[in-house]
């Protein structure tokens, strides 16, 4: 089958950046889950050449590494443009966990997708489905602001699968976008038994976690660099700038940082200064 393989010795690096084995919560809040984000992005910051493009950046050794990230939590989180531009399987393909080696579905993260207006327009054949009925995977959890009423269509598929939508209160700026309230809706994973998550994605979903006032939710930063330029035009992940007495001042900082090559790749790790 298609499992990877990540080495022993490569794991006691990320052990001080990941959710304990034990499972008992060590972030900030226990009404809150162990929140790790994690990305691969270009030199120039960027995680895709255009909004909805797929784009592959991580090299086979840093690929594993994601695996093995996405074993040790409870949930993984994506936006709806990411699970529309790529047809995600979001399980883990780490040899020995569930559907790849062992029994029951052991290390399969929960797909947790963020769509406030339903607009994902998945099938029975979608890939994420495919794998929950073949063990492989979980079905995911969808939500959807509470004003959203999915289609019978949808709701049919998504629970025959062991899935759901759940529908949370969003904001709407004046962009006509909706907003994430991160604090409810990290409390409401936790709420579904869902200890820790890895939020993996896209660049509208990481920069609202990068705002001033959600920093302090993330527990552990973990990016993947490639040595690559995307050029201009591309999907950034920068957050907003703050300005402080009228002076612009870095909008965040990373603290204990290690950085670990995987091939031709580099993995920094850290914690966003002053969440600690």
């Amino acid at each position: 089958m298609d499992s990877l393989n990540f080495p022993t010795e490569d794991r006691a690096f990320l052990e001080p950046h990941l959710p304990p084995k034990d499972g008992n919560p060590s972030s900030s809040s226990s009404s809150l889950p162990f929140t790790t984000l994690t990305f691969a992005t270009s030199l120039d910051s960027q995680l895709a050449l255009a909004p909805g493009t797929r784009t592959v950046l991580s090299g086979p050794q840093s690929k594993a590494m994601t695996h093995y990230l996405r074993s040790r939590h409870d949930a993984i989180l994506i936006g709806v443009g990411t699970a529309v531009a790529d047809n995600p399987g979001l399980n883990c393909r780490l040899a020995g966990v569930g559907g790849y080696g062992s029994e029951g579905l052991a290390g399969q993260p929960r797909p947790i997708i963020i769509d406030p207006s339903a607009r994902w327009e998945f099938t029975a054949q979608s890939k994420i489905f495919e794998l929950a009925r073949n063990g492989r995977g979980r079905a995911p959890f969808i939500v959807t602001a509470a004003e959203t009423a999915p289609s019978a269509a949808q709701k049919e598929v998504l629970e025959s699968h062991g899935g759901k939508f759940i529908a949370l209160p969003m904001g709407v700026g004046s962009d006509g976008a909706h907003r994430i309230d991160w604090t409810a809706l990290l409390k409401c994973l936790v709420r579904e038994g869902l200890k820790s998550v890895m939020i993996e994605g896209g660049g509208s979903i990481i920069n609202s976690l990068l705002e001033p006032g959600c920093q302090s939710l993330v527990d552990s930063v973990i990016v993947t660099i490639a040595p690559t330029w995307l050029g201009q035009g591309g999907v950034v992940v920068s957050p907003k700038r703050r300005v402080e007495g009228g002076v612009i001042v870095p909008a965040s900082r990373l603290t204990g940082v290690k950085w670990y090559p995987f091939g031709e790749d580099v993995v920094l790790c850290g914690r966003i200064k002053g969440s600690e």
